[in-house]
């Protein structure tokens, strides 16, 4: 017989203290005007610290395992450039969904 296992936090009293606390905090911030918030510990950065941000630089996707069956020329193919070959799919895979939403959107 498995053993269950009950995997969420139990809701004790001062987590709910905590919280309370949290969301009057949020709500109080929330009223105010923007010129009365005190961004003073966290000041905004100067527009040329943007110039080379990269949106999703540090996304990872969540990867699944799946069983496929392809051709034996086109698994040499990938193979044939060494290491990564899933990867390699992968890219090639991704490239061609985001081309077919980018078509449909348009």
């Amino acid at each position: 017989m498995r053993k269950q296992t009950n995997t969420a936090r139990p809701k004790h009293a001062l987590d709910q203290t905590l919280a309370a606390k949290h969301n009057r905090e949020l709500a109080a911030l929330a009223a105010l005007p923007d010129d009365e918030v005190d961004t003073s510990d966290a000041p905004e950065l100067p527009p040329g610290a943007w110039k080379d941000a990269v949106r999703g630089r540090f996304y990872r996707p969540v990867k699944q395992s799946v069983s496929l069956r392809l051709d034996a020329d086109i698994v040499a193919w990938l193979k044939k450039a060494g290491k990564g070959y899933q990867t390699r799919a992968n890219r090639i895979l991704r490239e061609r969904m985001l081309a077919d939403l980018r078509k449909m959107r348009a």
